[in-house]
């Protein structure tokens, strides 16, 4: 079974744990978000079903993915653009990097920025429990260079 595969699965199990019958909407819809690399957003991810099911409609894609997030099987983060994105849950820790100006989203680790957030907090006499960073950013245009004489 590929990843992408058990992303479905599990995702199949979470909406039947919720009491939902699975049709073969959901499981297109399921199939789309098991293979996004990306933070899809409601819209992107219907866009994307839509192309093989034109009969699907919008708000299905707003009940699914709001029954996955209430399950824990996907995470919501909503950017500085107020847009709602999705991504699986329980990946390994990261951080993000929002480009302003494409909205691309850049997943990255730092130990060095984890551990000092957790200098923070305790110096704050916390201890940390969980976090989440967002940077937001422009791709740095590169300096043209003068040529000498």
């Amino acid at each position: 079974m590929t990843g992408v595969e058990q992303r479905v699965a599990v995702f199949e199990g979470q909406l039947r744990d919720a009491g939902l019958r699975m049709t073969q909407q959901r499981r297109l819809i399921l199939r789309v978000l098991a293979e996004s690399d990306d933070h899809p957003d409601a819209k992107g991810i219907f866009t994307r079903a839509f192309a093989h099911d034109p009969t699907l409609s919008l708000s299905t894609v707003y009940r699914t993915m709001k029954v996955l997030e209430t399950q824990g099987a996907i995470e919501r983060h909503s950017f500085e653009d107020g847009v709602s994105r999705y991504e699986h849950a329980g990946q390994q820790h990261h951080d993000h990097l929002i480009d302003v100006e494409s909205g691309a989203v850049i997943e990255f680790s730092s130990d060095a920025i984890e551990e000092l957030q957790r200098r923070i907090a305790a110096d704050l006499g916390y201890e940390l429990v969980r976090h989440r960073l967002e940077l937001y950013g422009r791709k740095m245009r590169p300096t043209s260079r003068r040529k000498k004489g």
